[in-house]
């Protein structure tokens, strides 16, 4: 959970910049989430299952436990982000990552990946400092 510098009714807070940030680029395509690589190359890692602002957006986690693309939906988990008013001027956002055992066999590493500091927690924290720049 963060809390971010932004009012809760602004769709802009899902919109803007994408939840994850991470390679150089990364857009919603067809409720596909997509990243372009370093070398120009595209990598879906996700679909986008629920986008509903201001409130949550829910998307499937299409990385396998060898942190590589998984293409059998049937062995992907869920991630729920959620979005609360705390203030005038505040947003909280929690997320919740979900449904982890559906990656079969190495299923622990996927939990103990986006559990540790470098993981969730990391992301949230860039994400909040988007908005505290712009403040």
């Amino acid at each position: 959970m963060v809390s971010i510098h932004s009012p809760y009714d602004s769709e802009a807070f899902i919109k803007r910049e994408g939840f994850v940030r991470h390679h150089h680029r990364d857009v919603f395509l067809e409720g596909l989430r997509n990243d372009l690589a370093v070398d120009g190359r595209e990598c879906r890692w996700a679909r986008i299952l629920v986008f509903d602002p201001p409130d949550r957006v829910v998307f499937r986690w299409d990385i396998s436990p060898r942190w590589q693309i998984e293409t059998n939906p049937d062995l992907t988990s869920e991630v729920e982000v959620r979005f609360f008013a705390e203030t005038p001027e505040r947003t909280r956002v929690e997320l919740e990552h979900r449904n982890i055992d559906r990656h079969g066999i190495g299923w622990e590493s996927v939990r103990d990946g986006v559990d540790n500091d470098a993981g969730w927690p990391l992301y949230l924290q860039r994400y909040a400092a988007l908005f505290e720049r712009n403040a």
